[in-house]
């Protein structure tokens, strides 16, 4: 399956990169199985996404929980919490 991924704020600025093409393997069904996908990549991915880490999910720009289930050529985004004031 083949999707686009986004990062926004400091987590694109850790990452090096706004956005990729990713194609992701079949055992990789959901939001949350992707995050832990990336985790593989090491660092700096093991320490941007990792899971005591809080990060807001989106799927195709809807705001999503780590259930939510993959789609081809879906947009999936990682971005911190946004706090304001």
């Amino acid at each position: 399956m083949n999707i686009q991924l986004r990062f926004f704020a400091s987590v694109r600025e850790a990452l090096g990169t706004a956005q990729e093409s990713l194609a992701v393997p079949d055992d990789v069904t959901t939001v949350g199985q992707l995050r832990t996908y990336l985790l593989q990549r090491g660092s700096p991915w093991a320490e941007v996404l990792a899971e005591h880490r809080v990060l807001r999910m989106a799927f195709n720009q809807q705001m999503s929980s780590a259930d939510m289930a993959l789609a081809e050529g879906c947009e999936v985004a990682f971005f911190p919490p946004v706090t304001g004031g």
